[in-house]
């Protein structure tokens, strides 16, 4: 199958065109730069270039495509709304190509703001855009669904994990080398789920290669507490392991403050039924005892959104 990516040479990006390739998949993926041109085409991939405002590239890309997945966005918060509103436009684009025909279209959605405190299924909605967080790519894919678009969301877990990371967890690191204590807010039991970024790339595969039911979760763990991520970084860097009061957390994480306290489990029993998948690779706390896993951090990526 000829597979469009975008967001190619990102972090589940990357990922999922590696797959697609090992699996005999022919990828041609979005790309910005020469640079990330050199990098996929030793991937194993044809480069194209374009992104995600340039929506004749992305029809262009669709249209000579057997199927398109959309993994990529602009995670930069100060500009958020302006990059919501791009992702949109961007998946109008690429979903008004494919319409009339039978040719599949995944696009990448989160599952932490789906059910805030208890435990997310496939089976919850996801939210319309609002003032407060205008992203909501599962609406604008509701939308194509209804014009007959073969369409199905891939719903990350806030971590995606494994060596390079520069999400969540090493932004949480980043702070505490600023501040210089491992923090985590009140009793810390607050869970993020988890999934390795190679385990999130085979459930794009399988979705793309049965296109069945959906959204699916890519979630290979249900909720890890913050205070058992604090824990690790600690270690790791060596850093005192200190419980914030729920006042203190704006001033100590800054615009992360939501994040440190967001308690969002989810599980993917749907996913995993519907796909026979299951996580291979290890858990968000053996991930980062691995030696060298704060070795980089996320100044490349300084405001990452609820993926």
């Amino acid at each position: 199958m000829r597979v469009f990516v975008t967001g190619a040479t990102g972090w589940v990006g990357s990922a999922v065109v590696q797959e697609l390739i090992r699996a005999g998949h022919q990828v041609t993926g979005l790309v910005r730069s020469a640079e990330g041109a050199v990098e996929l085409t030793a991937a194993g991939a044809r480069p194209f270039i374009g992104s995600l405002d340039d929506i004749e590239r992305l029809q262009e890309g669709a249209s000579e495509a057997d199927a398109v997945i959309h993994t990529a966005f602009n995670h930069d918060w100060s500009r958020f709304a302006e990059n919501s509103m791009m992702e949109r436009r961007a998946i109008e684009a690429m979903g008004t190509t494919l319409e009339g025909s039978s040719r599949p279209f995944l696009i990448t959605s989160g599952v932490a703001l789906l059910a805030p405190g208890r435990i997310a299924t496939e089976e919850d909605e996801a939210s319309v855009a609002s003032e407060h967080f205008p992203r909501a790519p599962e609406a604008t894919v509701s939308e194509m669904i209804a014009r007959g678009v073969r369409a199905i969301a891939i719903r990350l877990a806030p971590s995606v994990h494994g060596l390079g990371d520069h999400g969540f967890v090493p932004r949480l690191a980043a702070i505490a080398r600023e501040k210089g204590v491992s923090a985590y807010v009140g009793d810390g039991l607050n869970r993020w789920p988890a999934v390795h970024r190679l385990d999130a790339a085979r459930v794009y595969r399988l979705a793309l290669e049965k296109m069945t039911g959906g959204p699916f979760h890519a979630v290979g763990e249900t909720g890890v507490a913050l205070k058992d991520i604090a824990e690790a970084i600690s270690h790791s860097l060596g850093l005192p392991l200190v419980s914030l009061a729920p006042d203190e957390a704006a001033a100590h994480f800054g615009w992360f403050a939501p994040f440190a306290s967001l308690d969002a489990p989810a599980n993917s029993d749907l996913t995993r039924a519907l796909l026979d998948w299951a996580p291979e690779q290890p858990g968000l706390l053996a991930d980062l005892a691995q030696p060298g896993y704060f070795s980089t951090g996320p100044a490349a990526v300084p405001h990452r959104t609820l993926n």
